[in-house]
């Protein structure tokens, strides 16, 4: 299948640059890591910068590239993964583990650089089960967050009544037009591109999530770790587009007023083109699609 096949990094710089024209911006003359948020990470040993976009996978990045650092030593259960969010990590963050002031940025340059990022109507689902949905194996672990949806969109107010309240999916999109709109919102719900360093610095590589496991060999054959491989997914599919989390988005959305798709795509839209990404009503929804076919 043609559409399994990892897209060329030529090609997926060439759609970072298109994201880039949307939001009227260039790439800055010399990289600026130094610059970067605290989702940027650094690891000396194996001479790796990346930055882990929330709901791309990061999670399983990072304990992949923990364990080529020799940091972590035993394995850890894919359901437990979120584990390497603590201690483990926090001191190679760029902000936070002190790095941009102990490294000059000639150092940063010199070494491997790369992000993942993934088709945005599958992360916002990502996002609702993980984070705010009442889903026993995942959901729930931003509840404070979850609460507030309710509470917002459907004017309760009662605390005890909240405690047991969820929000639904089309709740949750509608306050994130809503909030994006009118606030600011956490980075797991916010554009990915608010996320990443661009365009301060330039990636080595930008990898979609929806290819991550042949394009993470390359990532190991980059920096000498062909020993390392990411923890299985949770999901039994192969095929991003029989995953949970594709499968759902189309169902998902299909069911929501078509107002908020317009308003929703119109926030994500940076995001939308840094793959050239498919929209939920297309047959290889959620891969990038080549030049010659139509997003929307």
């Amino acid at each position: 299948d043609i559409f399994l096949r990892p897209p060329p990094q030529d090609w997926a710089q060439r759609q970072v640059l298109k994201s880039l024209e949307i939001r009227g911006l260039v790439y800055s003359p010399t990289n600026q890591w130094n610059t970067c948020g605290p989702r940027t990470y650094y690891f000396p040993k194996i001479n790796t910068m990346f930055t882990g976009v929330p709901k791309t996978g990061c999670s399983n990045w990072i304990e992949a590239l923990l364990r080529a650092e020799g940091d972590l030593k035993k394995t850890i259960k894919p359901t437990k993964v979120k584990v390497v969010h603590g201690g483990l990590s926090a001191r190679h963050r760029m902000k936070g583990g002190g790095l941009a002031a102990q490294y000059s940025n000639d150092v940063f340059d010199e070494a491997f650089s790369f992000a993942v990022v993934r088709n945005p109507w599958t992360r916002m689902v990502s996002g609702f089960r993980d984070k705010v949905s009442s889903e026993i194996t995942q959901g729930g672990s931003f509840r404070g967050i979850g609460k507030h949806i309710v509470k917002h969109m459907r004017g309760i107010t009662d605390p005890n009544l909240l405690e047991s309240l969820f929000p639904t999916f089309p709740e949750y999109a509608r306050w994130l037009v809503l909030r994006q709109t009118n606030g600011v919102v956490d980075g797991h719900f916010a554009p990915q591109w608010r996320n990443l360093c661009l365009p301060k610095v330039k990636y080595n590589y930008v990898v979609p999530l929806e290819y991550s496991g042949p394009l993470s060999k390359e990532i190991w054959g980059k920096i000498n770790a062909q020993n390392i491989s990411l923890l299985e997914s949770y999901d039994k599919s192969s095929d991003p587009r029989q995953q949970k989390s594709a499968l759902l988005a189309k169902e998902w959305f299909s069911e929501i007023e078509q107002e908020t798709i317009d308003k929703l795509y119109s926030i994500y839209r940076a995001d939308f083109a840094l793959m050239n990404y498919s929209n939920f009503t297309h047959p290889d929804f959620p891969l990038p699609l080549r030049e010659e076919q139509d997003t929307w």
